[in-house]
Order: structure tokens, then sequence, then C-alpha cells
């Protein structure tokens, strides 16, 4: 009697950190909904768990319904890292599959919480490549590119030291719009390039939260209405903060 409270309480814990390690990694609340029933049900038991947008409650019981267990967890920041999504799914069928026990679990969890992040030169670089892709589809030259490549390089690296101050999010949201725009703003204030307009507007597209209104628009797909709605108005304010930062230096640069 006391191992199987033992058992339940354990699973009940890897259950609600990988729950919470999904929802504070990008993934939609059917996808973390799946992921902890396929667990549960490999070892026999039901999961009940009530999904929001801050916290994960989780109720466990056997099937003859006389062992329960029942926690809530807090859920981190939300970012993207889909190596870890995608890293928990497979491991959650692994665990179907092959039988894993707890033990296995958490130390596959602990495994793929220490994953490697890409060096921050790397990310800076990337990302700004992929600023300066945008401006050339929206008619910008090479000048137009290199532009756009130094604002979203030194946007992205004010978002990320913002982020280190602990600075809210938002705010360092406005901080990298601001950077960014005012840095190709110069560009169509003294009509630097040939398309200096194609750079001032892709040089924040690092920045549209692509995620959040992705997993809004799938939750209310779901029927996961209050965390469809939470995470559509995360994305708006998002949008707004970004907007500021281009009206900011719109109002500057008097353009």
């Amino acid at each position: 009697m006391e191992k199987e409270k033992v058992k339940i309480s354990a699973l009940g814990k890897v259950l609600l950190e990988t729950g919470a390690l999904l929802m504070s990694s990008g993934a939609n609340t059917n996808r973390i909904r799946l992921t902890v029933n396929r667990i549960a049900s490999a070892f026999h038991y039901d999961a009940e768990l009530l999904v929001t947008h801050r916290a994960l409650m989780l109720s466990l019981a056997d099937e003859r319904k006389d062992k329960f267990y029942s926690s809530l967890k807090r859920t981190s920041p939300h970012g993207v890292n889909f190596r870890l999504v995608s890293g928990i799914s497979h491991m959650s069928w692994k665990i179907v599959e092959e039988g894993w026990t707890i033990d296995q679990i958490q130390t596959e969890l602990d495994r793929l919480k220490e994953l490697p992040h890409y060096p921050r030169l790397v990310i800076l670089t990337f990302v700004s490549l992929a600023g300066a892709s945008f401006c050339h589809l929206f008619g910008g030259a090479y000048v137009d590119m290199a532009i756009t490549f130094v604002a979203t390089f030194a946007g992205l690296f004010v978002r990320q030291q913002a982020t280190k101050m602990r600075f809210n999010p938002y705010l360092c949201i406005f901080f990298a719009s601001l950077v960014s725009t005012m840095l190709s703003g110069l560009a169509v204030k003294y009509g630097f390039g040939e398309n200096p307009e194609a750079a001032f507007s892709t040089s924040v597209l690092y920045l549209v939260p692509g995620v959040p209104l992705i997993n809004s628009f799938t939750d209310l797909l779901d029927g996961n209405i209050m965390n469809g709605m939470v995470r559509g108005a995360n994305g708006l304010i998002i949008t707004l903060s970004i907007a500021l930062g281009l009206l900011v230096s719109l109002f500057i640069y008097q353009i």
C-alpha cells in the first residue's frame, strides 16, 4: 500500500514537470494533455490535467479508483524550445513501447533540460540573416539588406540583454523594436540605400509572435477557449509593443 502511494506520487511529480516543460517551451494545450495522458496510461493510471497559462493541476487515479494523487505546479515564463518539445514527445512513445521506469523518465527529463543551446553569436547572426532575406523579398537591394542585418542584430542583442536584466518581457520587445527601427530609420531619414523603407519595415519581423498566435488559434480550434484567448491576448500585447517601438522611431525621425 505504502509502495503504491510512493509510486503514484513520484509519477505525478514527473508528469507535472513534463507538462510544465512543454508549456514553457511553446507546446499547445492539446499536445500537453496528449503527452501527459500517454505517459500516465503506460503506468495504468487515469490522468486529468487542467492547463492554464501560468499553472498546471493534475489528478491521478489508478484503475480501481482507490489510489489518488492531486497537485499543482506553476509554469516558468514561456519561450520557444522545439528541441525540448520534440524530445519529450519521442520520450513519451519510448515509455509506451519500452516500458520505462519513473527513474528513467526523470533521468531523460534532466538530460533534455541540460541540452546546450545554440551559441549566442550563431543565433544573432542567423536571425539577422533571416531579416535580411525578408528585406530582399520585400524589394530591398544589398545595401538595404545590410542595414536590416545590422538593425536586427542590434535589436535582438538588446532584447537578450534586457531579458537577462529581468525587465518586463513586453518592455524587452519594445526596447528591441525601438533599437532596430532607430537604426533602420536613419536610412529612411537620409535616403540611404535603394529601398530603405523595406529595411525599416522588415527590421522588426524577428519579433513577430508567431508561436503564441499559432498556439492561440490551435487552442481555440481544439476547444481550449480560455488558453486560446490568453495566448491570443499575449500575442496582441507583443504586437502592440512592436508597434510602439515603430511609433516612437517614426515620431523621433518625423518620417
